[in-house]
């Protein structure tokens, strides 16, 4: 009889032990589930997707930009939400804020980036004073097709006062207000910089008036993960900038077969033109230096005319308009410039086969920058149209600002 019980004793001892000692294991769990919970308190702990609510979910892939980031709680305190995102092989935190009862933390950026990996760290208390951490993580959607913006002018570049920011996108836009959003163009010293769009891709800037001499111009494109259009994403996540110069704005009288330069508003020269015949006049209006060449091939079937002309080495030439209108040298027909207008619709310059600075040509294009402007008076042609080269000088600012896609 004494034995028996002496056994139970024994049976009862270990059967105690090992409870006691799978309530320790269990109390030591990596998710605080245990009787002691990781506060070390009796009883069991919630599990940490209940305590800490993160969406979207762990896991998760594919996840579009216009999807929320939250983490929450549905009682208790976050002490410390810790967010970061990898992308193109580099990390960075995620800034962002809990709210102040405590309850939600939310990101500062108002959409997640596209083809990025997140990683999501959050401690809290819970409604008993328990401690609980989460670690989630999940992918974003990866798109198969981007845009991006082609820029006017380049980086760094010094221009003429009647320089226009052109932004020519690589896809058709057709949310417009969402791009022009993500584009800043900002000036020192300040003036009011306003945006239009002409169809769905191309997106000009300019001031009410000419630039001044001097003036220091940002534009920043915020594009990257922008839906330009259904399915398709903007690249672009840079800043560049250029500086305006001295003032030259030039004027050709087609009548009077003269152009009048001048510099900071003082008469610098008037140089003797040919612009026009008849039959092909020369646009009216304010046009803009786009592009300068030293020498260049002009051929009539590429602006479309027949076989009027192929010459390989006109010197001297200014591109001013997309349709093929240039402010040129001209040494084929040496005694129209100031005399008569023979051309097919380009302005030009008294020069010599090889060009050289000693002509007016030279001259002229010697003291011109990409950005002058070049306005045409008394020609029986119209007015070049806004979006023919950086024409947009030639429409008034009230419609200019109703270009704008954000109302």
């Amino acid at each position: 009889m004494r034995h028996a019980q002496g056994r139970a004793r024994r049976v009862g001892a270990a059967l105690a032990a090992v409870l006691t000692w799978t309530g320790l294991l269990a109390g030591c769990s990596a998710d605080g589930s245990g009787p002691l919970g990781m506060g070390g308190m009796p009883g069991r702990s919630p599990a940490p997707e209940d305590v800490i609510r993160v969406t979207p979910d762990d896991g998760g892939t594919g996840v579009r930009p216009g999807d929320r980031l939250r983490v929450r709680l549905p009682a208790g305190r976050l002490e410390k939400v810790t967010v970061v995102k990898s992308r193109d092989a580099q990390d960075s935190p995620v800034p962002g804020h809990i709210s102040e009862d405590g309850l939600t933390w939310q990101p500062d950026e108002d959409r997640l980036a596209l083809a990025a990996r997140y990683t999501v760290d959050a401690v809290a208390l819970d409604a008993r004073g328990r401690r609980s951490a989460r670690h989630t993580t999940f992918t974003t959607y990866v798109p198969d097709e981007r845009f991006i913006a082609y820029v006017t002018p380049e980086n760094r570049a010094t221009v003429g006062t009647g320089m226009i920011v052109s932004l020519a996108f690589s896809r058709e836009i057709t949310n417009r207000a969402a791009v022009e959003r993500a584009v800043s163009v900002t000036a020192r010293p300040p003036v009011e910089v306003r945006p239009h769009w002409f169809g769905k891709d191309r997106l000009d800037f300019r001031p009410e008036r000419y630039w001044k001499p001097g003036t220091e111009v940002t534009v920043s494109l915020g594009l990257r993960d922008v839906e330009g259009a259904r399915g398709i994403y903007g690249l672009q996540d840079k800043t560049f900038s250029f500086t305006v110069g001295r003032s030259q704005v030039s004027l050709v009288d087609v009548t009077k077969h003269s152009m009048d330069v001048r510099r900071d508003g003082q008469l610098l020269a008037t140089v003797p033109v040919t612009a026009g015949a008849p039959k092909h006049p020369s646009y009216n209006g304010k046009m803009v230096v786009m592009d300068m060449l030293e020498v260049t091939r002009m051929n009539s079937q590429t602006v479309g005319f027949g076989g009027e002309y192929d010459i390989p080495d006109v010197p001297h030439a200014m591109k001013l308009t997309d349709s093929g209108t240039f402010l040129h040298g001209n040494y084929w027909a040496p005694d129209a410039p100031g005399q008569t207008n023979v051309s097919h619709g380009c302005v030009g310059l008294r020069d010599v086969k090889g060009g050289s600075s000693d002509t007016p040509a030279g001259w002229f294009f010697d003291r011109t920058l990409v950005g002058d402007v070049i306005e045409v008076v008394h020609s029986k042609d119209k007015t070049v149209a806004p979006d023919n080269g950086l024409g947009g000088w030639n429409m008034g600012w009230r419609e200019w600002r109703e270009g704008s896609a954000v109302r």
